[in-house]
């Protein structure tokens, strides 16, 4: 099983823009999980927190994240 987590950074960091786009580059955490970091516009946004738990689904080539709901 392949584990993705998502990771919120407050920090200034370098991002390469393509027109309107964000790019984004997936990394390796340990052996079976990788990271991707959210551009904080998107955070801010929706509203999320750092450590609030959130929902994945795979829909076709898409990943789709909601905020987890009890």
């Amino acid at each position: 099983m392949l584990h993705i987590s998502i990771y919120v950074t407050h920090l200034n960091m370098a991002r390469a823009k393509v027109g309107k786009e964000n790019i984004r580059k997936i990394t390796k955490l340990g052996k079976k999980s990788f990271g991707l970091t959210l551009p904080i516009e998107i955070i801010r946004n929706l509203g999320w927190r750092e450590r609030q738990k959130v929902k994945t689904k795979l829909k076709g080539r898409k990943i789709i994240i909601e905020d987890w709901k009890k």
